[in-house]
Parts: structure tokens; C-alpha cells; sequence
């Protein structure tokens, strides 16, 4: 199986839908301010970036790292690939493929609530929130910080004993899938909104509005939201508010690439305490020693409280 072909084959796609919701947008009245030609010549550096660096971390992380990993705990035993756990290791039914994607959906579920409670991997993915447009050309602006570390949280499908080739395939499937939910011209699906992960539950995860924050990080399917309390539906009376409350306000890519790690540097320097300075490095986005910043759990708590006192109240993030 040829490990980089789903994706090749995606990128000429992901390029034609863009133009084509960009076409869409600027014929309809109703989205014709959809796209910001600079804010998407910056997400297409990004994905450009990404481009061109994925092929190299997938030859020295993904095939090396995984089929390491792969070889390490599934070792061939009188002719026979068996797990160090005692059972064979799994072969390439499409059973298999079934399990190894829902693997891969639990685990892109914590990968991408990581990248939004551990403050130094936000600072990587706070790239891909960073537009104030919800756009398929918002789908291509991925941090490339995030290729470093992400195969580490999927060693653990090679560990035991999904074929690497098998892996990478989900992850493949996977991309796609997060690339089509940038769209606001898809409305809610009904019952398919049961199961999957859908667009408007995306435009939730990409809101600055309180209530949204931190919700709905799931690939595929919206299960491990529902199970671990971060699902939230689309208000259809609530306005959306894109992008986030520390935006890098620059087209510039490499200001987008690195603003907040510069803002995590700043911030260290206000305390001298070891503890405090860590906690601002590893601690969630928006701690602050002194309290003069809130974290989102915080800002959710107050925002209760604050609606319970005025229910009709409609609060997003402040700029």
C-alpha cells in the first residue's frame, strides 16, 4: 500500500472545493464577505507549509517512529507477527480497518483537547483558530509546529499491533474529514448528528463565544465528546463570534506561526516563581498567577453565574 496516496489525492481536492466555496460566496449576498483574500493567502501559507513538511515528518516520525514502535511490540515468532501481549498481531481485514479508525478517533478526541488545556501545544494550534473566517480555506491553516508531536499520541495503535500502513490510513481519513467540516454552507443533518461530527458542531469548536469554548473536539464522531463532557450543539438564537480573543491581528505567517509562543514568554516573566512559570508553559490557556487573566473553565463558571442573574444575557469573548 502506497502510505502517502490518500493524501495526494486529497490536496487537488481540498484546492477545488476552496475555489468553489469561494466562488459561491462571492455570487450570494448572504456569505459574500465569507472570505478575506489576505486572511486566506495567509491560511494558504499555512497549508503550504504543512505541504511541505508533512512528506518529511511522515519519513522520519510516521514511517520510521511507527514501524520501530511496530516491530518493537509485534515481533515475528516461529513465522508469525505476534504482539508482546501474548496474542497475533492484527493483519489487514476490513474489520480492522473498521477498529483502527475508531482507535483513531479516540485518539485525535485527546490529541485535540491537549492542543486546546496544555497551553505550549495551544500555542501550536492556535494557528489553525486564528482566522476570523469559518472557511474551507480556514481548514488549510494548520500550525506546522503540530507535525513535531502529533505521531507521538498514535504510537500506541503500532504498539498493539495495527499495521502501520493501516494507521496512516485512518489518519488520512481522518483529514479528510476535518477538512469538509469548514464549511457553513452544510445546515444540521438531522439524525446523522447523533453519530458524527458535523459542520455546524464545528463552528462551535471554532467560536470565541463562552458557552462554545473548548467543545467539540472530536474527528469523526461526536461519541467521545458526549462521554467526557465537552459536546455542545449550535444555538440557532445565538450568534457566532470566530477566532480567538488573543489573535496574532497580522497576515503575516510567521507572526501567526509564533505570537502566542512569544506571548508565553512574556508571561513567564511576570513571576519569579519556578511554579508559576511552568504552569505557563503546561498549565491550561488563560492562567495567570494573579488571576488578571481567566482560563476557559474559569470564564465558563462566571458566565453561568452571570446568566443565571440576566438569562437573556448574550456574552462572547471581549477583543
Amino acid at each position: 500500500m502506497d502510505l502517502t496516496n490518500p493524501l495526494v489525492y486529497g490536496v487537488p481536492c481540498f484546492i477545488a472545493l476552496i475555489l468553489l466555496e469561494l466562488t459561491y460566496s462571492k455570487s450570494h449576498d448572504d456569505h459574500e464577505d465569507l472570505y478575506v483574500w489576505k486572511d486566506l493567502m495567509a491560511s494558504g501559507a499555512m497549508g503550504i507549509g504543512s505541504a511541505i513538511l508533512g512528506p518529511l515528518v511522515k519519513v522520519t516520525v510516521l514511517i520510521v517512529v511507527f514501524n520501530y514502535t511496530y516491530e518493537l511490540f509485534n515481533p515475528m515468532v516461529d513465522g508469525v507477527r505476534m504482539n508482546i501481549m501474548g496474542y497475533e498481531s492484527f493483519g489487514y481485514a476490513w474489520y480492522v480497518f473498521l477498529a483502527c479508525q475508531l482507535a483513531d478517533d479516540f485518539t485525535y478526541y485527546w490529541f485535540h483537547r491537549a492542543n486546546h488545556e496544555i497551553r505550549l501545544l495551544w500555542a501550536a494550534h492556535i494557528v489553525h483558530h486564528s482566522s476570523d473566517h469559518f472557511n474551507l480555506g480556514t481548514a488549510i491553516r494548520n500550525g506546522w509546529f503540530t507535525l513535531l508531536y502529533k505521531p507521538f499520541f498514535y504510537m500506541w495503535l503500532p504498539a498493539v499491533g495495527f499495521p502501520v500502513e493501516v494507521v496512516i490510513f485512518a489518519l488520512a481519513i481522518e483529514s479528510f474529514w476535518q477538512f469538509q467540516l469548514h464549511s457553513k454552507y452544510v445546515p444540521k443533518m438531522g439524525w446523522i448528528e447523533k453519530i458524527f461530527n458535523t459542520h455546524t458542531m464545528h463552528q462551535v469548536h471554532h467560536s470565541q463565544n463562552v458557552e462554545y469554548l473548548d467543545k467539540n473536539h472530536g474527528g469523526f464522531l461526536n461519541i467521545f465528546d458526549k462521554i467526557f463532557g465537552t459536546w455542545k450543539e449550535l444555538d440557532d438564537d445565538t450568534e457566532v463570534k470566530f477566532g480567538v480573543i488573543h489573535a496574532p491581528k497580522s497576515y503575516n505567517p510567521m507572526v501567526i506561526l509564533t505570537h502566542e509562543f512569544k506571548d508565553i514568554w512574556n508571561d513567564m516573566k511576570k513571576s519569579p516563581k519556578l511554579s508559576h512559570k511552568l504552569m505557563y508553559i503546561f498549565g491550561p490557556p488563560g492562567w495567570s498567577h494573579d488571576g488578571s487573566t481567566l482560563t476557559v473553565k474559569q470564564q465558563q463558571r462566571l458566565f453561568k453565574k452571570q446568566r443565571a442573574a440576566n438569562p437573556e444575557m448574550v456574552y462572547s469573548r471581549p477583543n
